[in-house]
């Protein structure tokens, strides 16, 4: 795979996620105080994952080095560590809610 398809793909993917970010902000705000203070850590990480990952990204696109294979171990683990945030976060919030909030 070309860096820069990567790149294009990854920029795409982590756009996604922003989106996702959003809506799991619009759930956290409609949790009362307690329920947010125990998910806000979560979500804090998250936020730092998606900010070092768009970074790399970036990183890649402006230098697009010979051999890019460490940056993308680097970006697969913190996909793979924010998928798992936020999919603990999602279950908290669900789990949380006092009224079933979908998605």
């Amino acid at each position: 795979m070309d860096v820069k398809d990567f790149c294009s793909g990854m920029s795409m993917e982590l756009t996604a996620w922003k989106a996702k970010m959003y809506d799991a902000m619009r759930k956290v705000d409609k949790l009362g105080t307690a329920e947010r203070e125990k998910i806000l850590p979560n979500i804090e990480d998250i936020h730092i994952i998606l900010a070092e990952l768009e970074d790399k990204v970036n990183q890649l696109d402006k230098e697009c080095p010979a051999d890019w294979s460490g940056i993308k171990q680097e970006i697969d683990g913190g996909h793979v560590d924010m998928r798992s945030k936020y999919e603990e976060t999602m279950d908290f919030i669900g789990a949380a809610s006092p009224v079933s909030i979908p998605g």
